[in-house]
């Protein structure tokens, strides 16, 4: 008897539909799986035998043909273990039920019960699209699951209560409210603004980069607090709209970094790989491409410490996604698509010994490796960075200072603000910040007074600016005339954006 159960297969962060076809013929016991499965589908055989004869059914010692359509489509991971499994139930007439309006994902532990599976979100997210009304997961992942409005979700922990229920000896299993999300899920505490001692010039510079979503490099002497106020940035970011928290949920979800006591993403991510990581883990990639951590940082923050030594190639690979928002990784079986839309923060000494410039300790490098250090961060590449701030050293005076400056909690009120009049400029496109605006939106967006153009148009002929610095400094100029409630950049906007542009050494 030929049986057939829906699943799905992940794509990138999106799901397609796989129809697991199942039929048993006469001849030697064998599972034949077929329909481009990886390893980890290909061993599937042997869990579902043990566990279909250790929860009370029998295998057929039979020719067992599982086919995963359409044969085009890779098909990876132990997500198939369940529909397998129900198929040949339903191929062996120990089960008869119809099943044709619901889809089965979940991996098989030896003795039946199901285990928590990558990348649940989208495929319910899938069935929701393709009209299929009930999706059967396992007991772990219905938190995550339940993010999806609109599917009946049903959660199962082993393949005999799957089996009783296709049976009708019980009733739907229903998602418990346990199992339901919270409203207010608290938010990891990140480090906050009024915590760091003086560096105003520095906290104003992350405020405006915030506000517009532009990115940021920071160079000082080793102990100025670059990390300390990088890992501030997050605390002042607007909240994530639903949207954006569904879409960053995703990419853990087929990452399999997902919390299960916290199965929603609702704050910014922050992600600080260290230099030695590879181009496949910075961008993605892989035999079957998986998000590298500019995904798993997007809507949030990626922070490089110790820019220079990530070294060219992996600063290079970041030029495409800094202007697309986006990554494409391309392999013979085909390619995928993941979101990159983060800000970039990178923390620099200006020297290999990190002390150049510094009044208070005496730099032991040769100008010429000065240079020769600061320029391993290639033109194009700054030219994508719109803040380059120095931190300066800071006085004890300040450091033992009780007074207590702008929290995190003000400054996230005004620059929430002028997120919202961003989002009301852009209304009716896709952009949602200054920073992503392409040429045409600063034609018609940016207005510029006399005495602003003046001094801009004497800034580009100074300092030698490209286009695309000229670009980007109007757009940091519009974001600082937003935080001022303003619509019109003035003179003193471009003079602020002007001097966030690099100095290098020569």
């Amino acid at each position: 008897m030929l049986a057939k159960v829906i699943s799905g297969a992940i794509v990138g962060l999106d799901g397609a539909i796989v129809e697991v076809e199942v039929d048993i013929l006469s001849g030697l016991p064998k599972v034949i799986i077929v329909g481009l499965p990886d390893t980890a589908v290909e061993e599937s055989s042997e869990r579902v035998r043990s566990a279909i004869n250790n929860s009370g059914g029998k295998f057929p010692m039979q020719r067992i043909v599982v086919n995963l359509a359409p044969a085009d489509l890779k098909k990876a991971g132990p997500a198939y273990d369940l529909p397998i499994a129900v198929g040949i139930l339903l191929s062996s007439e120990q089960v008869a039920a119809d099943v044709a309006d619901t889809m089965f994902v979940g991996e098989l532990s030896l003795d039946g019960t199901l285990r928590h599976t990558n990348g649940v979100l989208p495929m319910v997210a899938l069935a929701k699209d393709e009209g299929i009304p009930n999706v059967i997961v396992p007991e772990a992942d219905a938190k995550e699951a339940g993010l999806i409005d609109g599917v009946n979700i049903i959660p199962i922990s082993s393949l005999a209560q799957l089996v009783s229920y296709l049976r009708g000896e019980i009733p739907a299993p229903s998602v418990s409210s346990e199992s339901k999300i919270a409203e207010n899920i608290p938010l990891l505490n990140y480090t906050n603004l009024a915590d760091i001692k003086g560096q105003e010039h520095v906290k104003r510079a992350l405020e405006v980069a915030a506000a517009g979503g532009h990115n940021v490099i920071m160079c000082s002497p080793p102990g100025s607090g670059k990390t300390l106020l990088a890992r501030a940035l997050p605390s002042i970011l607007p909240p994530m709209t639903n949207e954006e928290t569904l879409e960053v949920t995703k990419i853990y979800s087929v990452s399999g970094l997902l919390p299960a006591d916290t199965p929603m993403i609702r704050q910014r991510p922050f992600r600080s790989p260290h230099y030695t990581i590879s181009n496949a883990g910075l961008v993605g990639g892989g035999h079957w491409p998986k998000p590298g951590e500019i995904s798993l940082s997007h809507k949030g923050v990626l922070f490089l410490d110790e820019l220079p030594e990530f070294g060219n190639s992996l600063l290079e690979v970041l030029r495409q996604p800094l202007e697309d928002k986006m990554v494409t990784i391309s392999r013979a079986q085909g390619r995928v698509t993941f979101p990159s839309s983060f800000m970039l923060v990178g923390a620099m000494n200006p020297c290999p010994c990190g002390y150049y410039g510094d009044p208070f300790h005496k730099c032991t490098c040769p100008s010429s490796i000065v240079a020769r250090y600061q320029r391993r961060i290639s033109g194009p590449f700054i030219d994508r960075v719109d803040i380059f701030v120095e931190v300066p050293h800071i006085d004890y005076e300040k450091l033992t200072d009780k007074r207590m400056g702008e929290t995190s909690e003000q400054v996230q009120a005004r620059v929430t603000k002028a997120r919202e009049t961003q989002l009301k400029r852009f209304s009716g496109s896709k952009l949602t910040s200054n920073a992503e605006m392409t040429p045409a939106e600063i034609r018609e967006f940016c207005h510029v007074e006399d005495a602003a153009t003046a001094l801009l148009k004497a800034a580009m002929k100074q300092l030698y600016l490209s286009a695309r610095a000229f670009h980007r400094i109007l757009k940091l100029a519009l974001t600082i005339a937003d935080l001022e409630g303003g619509d019109i950049i003035k003179a003193n906007h471009i003079a602020e954006a002007v001097q966030y542009r690099p100095r290098r050494t020569e």
